[in-house]
């Protein structure tokens, strides 16, 4: 019975009536500046600073009862995707003429804001604001009629832009609410202390703000950078020329020498130093993380030039792997092998870890980039800081402008490719290692010509491979082949190639004129040491 009664009790408990509780008293809303304490170094002379209200939200203040201006949030009222495909919040205060009286970031995921932009330069960047005024067209960069023009933030310039368009749009709709126009009328005075703040302003809460909706970022991103989108649409049509007229070249190899420098150094000054495109394992993971979340093309339309590489690498994955990129698009890769080229003009001993240390070495990127990948799925802003690995931010996106040691470690990567070509694209990379994924679907395996006597037993190839992507038994490993071409050269080689040597001296034989020619690149009939 006891069992019953315990029953009864809960099913009666389940349908009495729930008791009506007295209504806490209604907390009232924090002013901003307790908050975000940079709000009082908006308006140095208030003396008090109301709660964010009102439609669109912003938090007036005053000196005792008049009303200096307002302050607002722009996550509240535009969110455009920055760099790292999440909007910038920022903290804005203008004053009743309409006038910008400061800024503050006070929430982003920007990389280069998190790690490669100092405190001082932010700070440089946001005081250009101070005085402008809500209503002028501003520009980020260079000059442009009509446009009131302010500096970028070197290695910066996407965030910026995005960060300048998302302070300007909202800054328009909040002070057009409060009755502020381009002539600089002001708002009615403000109420005093007690009194509704937003009760004064002209839209009351909830009422819809009509505005002229803003042109999309990434048009004027684009239209601003054509002459760089004209230089890089040209220097991808070069390279896919070279691609496809590979064999024509590796006939001519002096002249292939000569496209092939020229092309590594329109890389590092046109697409590095200039354009800033260098492409980074941080956009893999944002790419990544926006498939998994909210895909929008605008994220990645903001920047036209890594836009057009990306696509561009994409398609060459897809037909000659990840050797294209690596070879011929990467800044930092093209700036070791030309400095590997200077120090083997200067006769500078190269060295070569031993076959079995090699090997094992090619594992390392590829760790490094599971971890990478495993902490952007906890925190993308750590994931950011452990991607300094790759010294690209440095020695490419802000040209050794940065602290010691990141120059240090960026240097020390550069020594060591000067006896050691391309150290860290074959060891260290983490974006060489997530290439080679998608790099294994290629639609062709024949682009690179090979012979049966390859490895078997010639082995010029392999031992004049100098990034080690041809193995012992003559196949090419794509995983880790630069496209150099330097194989094809060999292969079209009746001085080098070992089967058109012999085909070469028996020729001649039949000719009677059998000069004494010794074979280039070493003694090609069996594997040389390495490491020796």
């Amino acid at each position: 019975m006891r069992g019953y009664a315990v029953v009864l009790t809960f099913v009666l408990a389940l349908f009495a009536p729930t008791p009506v509780l007295a209504a806490a008293p209604a907390t009232p809303a924090q002013d901003i500046a307790s908050t975000y304490p940079q709000a009082k170094s908006f308006f140095p002379q208030a003396t008090r600073f109301g709660a964010l209200e009102g439609e669109p939200r912003a938090a007036p203040a005053y000196r005792n009862d008049t009303l200096l201006g307002y302050v607002f949030l722009t996550g509240d009222l535009v969110r455009i995707p920055a760099y790292s495909g999440q909007p910038i919040n920022t903290l804005v205060g203008f004053d009743l003429e309409g006038r910008i009286n400061g800024i503050a970031i006070v929430e982003h995921e920007e990389p280069i804001l998190a790690v490669g932009v100092t405190e001082e330069r932010l700070h440089a960047f946001a005081d250009q604001y101070r005085g402008k005024r809500v209503f002028d067209r501003v520009t980020v960069g260079a000059e442009r009629r009509g446009y009131v023009a302010i500096d970028t933030i070197s290695g910066a310039t996407i965030t910026v832009m995005v960060l300048n368009q998302t302070i300007m749009s909202a800054a328009r709709r909040v002070a057009t609410a409060r009755g502020l126009t381009p002539e600089g009328r002001p708002p009615p005075q403000a109420p005093p202390v007690g009194a509704s703040p937003a009760g004064s302003a002209p839209a009351s809460v909830g009422t819809k703000i009509q505005t002229t909706p803003d042109e999309p970022l990434w048009i004027a991103v684009w239209e601003a950078r054509a002459f760089q989108i004209g230089v890089l649409v040209l220097g991808l049509l070069a390279l896919n020329g070279i691609l496809l007229f590979q064999d024509a070249l590796a006939r001519h190899p002096n002249f292939l020498v000569i496209v092939r420098r020229g092309f590594l150094f329109y890389t590092v000054f046109f697409i590095g130093w200039y354009a800033l495109a260098q492409l980074s394992i941080v956009q893999v993971f944002i790419f990544t993380h926006a498939l998994m979340t909210e895909f929008r093309w605008e994220t990645f339309l903001i920047d036209p030039m890594l836009f057009m590489l990306w696509g561009f690498v994409a398609m060459t994955l897809l037909l000659w792997g990840r050797g294209v990129y690596c070879g011929w698009l990467c800044p930092f890769g093209a700036l070791q092998e030309l400095i590997n080229q200077g120090a083997q003009k200067l006769e500078l001993k190269q060295f070569e870890f031993p076959d079995v240390v090699h090997e094992r070495l090619l594992g390392v990127k590829v760790l490094v980039l599971v971890a990478l990948f495993g902490v952007s799925l906890q925190s993308m802003g750590d994931a950011v800081r452990y991607a300094e690995i790759e010294p690209f931010k440095t020695a490419i996106t802000l040209r050794f402008d940065r602290e010691w040691p990141f120059v240090l470690y960026a240097g020390g990567l550069l020594a060591i490719s000067a006896v050691n070509r391309k150290f860290f694209c074959k060891y260290l990379c983490p974006l060489g290692a997530a290439l080679t994924f998608p790099g294994r679907f290629r639609i062709f395996d024949w682009w690179l010509r090979r012979r049966k006597e390859c490895g078997r037993p010639c082995q010029t190839c392999a031992n004049d491979c100098e990034v080690r992507a041809i193995r012992p038994t003559g196949e090419i490993n794509t995983n880790e082949c630069h496209y150099c071409l330097d194989c094809q050269v060999t292969y079209y080689s009746d001085r080098k190639c070992m089967p058109l040597v012999e085909r070469r001296v028996k020729r001649e034989k039949r000719r009677g004129t059998i000069p004494i020619v010794p074979v280039e690149g070493g003694t090609p009939a069996g594997p040389a040491p390495r490491g020796s």
